[in-house]
């Protein structure tokens, strides 16, 4: 039962995050943040939030994890008001960098079948 609703609760924080990263957070930093994966601790007292951003510029993602972070408190409050739950979890946002490293294979193979003609 309780991974069943550590799953649900999951769902519901990336959805609800980015929801809120849409309408509510104004900073610039943020714009094109997608949330793509969240990971609450079996507790529910930790939520790390993945995010991917269009760019692998090094100094985006810094500038983007600032704003991130700048907003945290903002997103906690409106994921308290947003889920029935009794107590929201503590949110930490990383990049997810799944996203670059599958971008980077694709690359990779682009060039190989290029070089192999």
């Amino acid at each position: 039962m309780a991974q069943y609703r550590v799953g649900r609760l999951e769902q519901e924080i990336q959805k609800e995050v980015n929801d809120i990263l849409l309408k509510r957070v104004r900073d610039p930093r943020v714009q094109g943040v997608t949330i793509t994966d969240v990971d609450v601790t079996g507790d529910l007292q930790q939520a790390t939030i993945y995010y991917s951003i269009l760019s692998d510029n090094d100094n985006d993602e810094e500038t983007t994890q600032k704003g991130l972070d700048k907003a945290t408190s903002l997103i906690r409050g409106e994921l308290g008001s947003r889920l029935s739950i009794y107590r929201t979890p503590e949110l930490t946002f990383k990049l997810d960098e799944s996203i670059q490293y599958g971008s980077k294979i694709d690359q990779l193979i682009n060039k190989l079948k290029r070089e192999d003609r």
